[in-house]
């Protein structure tokens, strides 16, 4: 009797578990009624999401979404991603109009293992008129060719030329790279220089950041990488909160003379701010500023290294275009000047290519607050978009062999100012730092890092590829092992 009990409870289990499978896909596949985008919801649960990590870690580029657009013959597609329906564009005008349609028809919304890591406060996931503020100082603080000009770029020299000093033999470019932009973006929002903090918050980073686009399986167990992951984040957040409660004292002792006198950073805006922000949110939102500032810049400048040396007749030019810049000045340690940049209109060239071909902001992910409709399909409200940046820019439709790195065709763009950057817009069919009301607010920050990187690198020293890498796109583009040249320094710094 307790065998037949028990095989009835088991029977029933097995029944309830495959309804539940059943229902499951009844449920997420895609209701012709609704007018979605062709697609596949993929496994029940998974989705498409292991297939699309799979994809994206080989070495040819939007696989997943180039046997997508194949199949369907369309450039809108639907899948299932990180536990959601989801609508994947790689078209240029339904990408201009989820940008534009920022608190109307879309709003962001990004996969939960994302917004635990970043913090409800965090200006990727600000909604509505405190997006807005935000959003608006950060550009202003960031953006601004004033502040650049003033501010920034003298640290930004500094800083690259402190770290390139201590460059000889063999170095990982990378994790070099890693280490001199995060320096900066410390030193930018909090006015701390290198040091043992500064190194401590790094190392942790380095394990947050290994948390961002993976599965958050058993998230609760320390030893898979999402686990590490939010530890690394628990300790970054504890020495933010020490950092903000002190600064938080010294204002409070600081007289109305010396408050004027000292250089404000963003510590000071958010202590300043009228929304009056609880230290958390502070915390929240510096974290997110640096995780921006800590993989997009050095990527860049590891990959516009890589693309220079695949590229002799590229790499040439920029090193004539550089050191005729240095030729200019009096003192071969003078640095350089806002004028500087504005005269490097190949090595913008050379930016715009890596923008386009390296891909580090792929897309962005928004959900629909309304019915959108488009070409005959109907996006309903609540479902999941991801607008690809990477897809479309990779595109021979829209740019001449499209795979291959050409900074020469950026020479007769018609969005092209006569330096050779890029138009804050942009052009629909470029989009690096995104669009709209969520314009990355490091774009203009970005290039000048690199172009400043780019100018050391070129002017002082000479490298050679040590070891064999590898170009992967998951979970951010990148070389897979962080491409090791050997360096030799031939001018001071």
């Amino acid at each position: 009797m307790a065998s037949f009990s028990t095989l009835l409870v088991l029977s029933s289990v097995f029944l309830l578990t495959v309804l539940f499978i059943i229902l499951f896909f009844l449920l997420h596949r895609r209701n012709p009624s609704l007018h979605l985008p062709p697609g596949t919801t993929g496994l029940p649960l998974l989705g498409e999401t292991l297939r699309m990590i799979t994809a994206y870690r080989s070495g040819r580029p939007e696989p997943f979404v180039d046997d997508r657009l194949r199949l369907y013959g369309c450039r809108l597609f639907t899948t299932h991603l990180f536990g959601e329906l989801t609508v994947f564009s790689a078209d240029p005008d339904f990408n201009r109009l989820v940008l534009a349609g920022e608190g109307r028809t879309f709003e962001s919304s990004y996969p939960s293992c994302i917004s635990t890591l970043l913090g409800r406060r965090s200006l990727l996931l600000m909604k509505g008129a405190l997006h807005k503020r935000m959003h608006s100082l950060t550009l202003t603080r960031f953006a601004s060719p004033q502040a650049i000009r003033s501010s920034l770029l003298p640290g930004i020299d500094q800083l690259i030329r402190l770290n390139l000093r201590s460059w000889g033999g063999s170095v990982r470019l990378l994790d070099q790279a890693k280490k001199v932009a995060f320096e900066m973006m410390v030193e930018q929002t909090m006015s701390e220089g290198p040091g043992e903090w500064t190194e401590y918050l790094r190392r942790h980073y380095n394990a947050l950041i290994d948390g961002f686009f993976s599965v958050p399986l058993f998230a609760f167990l320390r030893f898979t990488t999402y686990g590490r992951a939010i530890k690394a984040r628990k300790k970054v957040a504890e020495a933010l909160m020490e950092l903000v409660k002190r600064r938080k004292e010294e204002k409070m002792r600081e007289t109305e003379d010396e408050a004027e006198s000292r250089k404000k950073d963003m510590v000071d805006e958010l202590l300043e701010a009228d929304e009056g922000f609880s230290e958390e949110e502070m915390v929240d939102f510096l974290l997110a500023l640096l995780v921006a500032g800590h993989e997009t810049t050095p990527i860049m400048m590891t990959l516009a290294v890589k693309f220079l040396t695949d590229n002799p007749s590229a790499l040439a030019l920029v090193k004539e275009e550089q050191k005729e810049i240095r030729g200019r000045k009096k003192d071969e340690l003078e640095a350089l000047e806002w004028s500087d940049y504005k005269a490097m209109p190949f090595t913008q060239c050379v930016v715009n290519e890596t923008l386009r071909v390296a891909n580090i902001i792929s897309g962005v992910f928004r959900r629909s607050v309304a019915d959108v409709h488009y070409k005959g399909y109907i996006i309903p409200k609540g479902c999941k978009v991801f607008a690809s940046f990477r897809a479309v820019h990779l595109d021979e439709n829209y740019f001449d062999d499209a795979r291959t790195f050409n900074p020469w065709r950026w020479l007769d763009q018609n969005n092209m100012r006569k330096d050779g950057s890029q138009q804050a817009g942009g052009a629909p069919t470029f989009t690096p730092f995104g669009g709209g009301q969520r314009l990355c607010p490091g774009y203009e920050l970005g290039r000048v890092e690199v172009s400043v990187f780019l100018h050391y690198l070129v002017t002082c020293f000479s490298w050679e590829v040590a070891e064999k890498d590898k170009l992967v796109f998951f979970p951010t583009t990148r070389m897979l092992k962080g491409y090791p040249i050997h360096v030799q320094c031939h001018r001071s710094l």
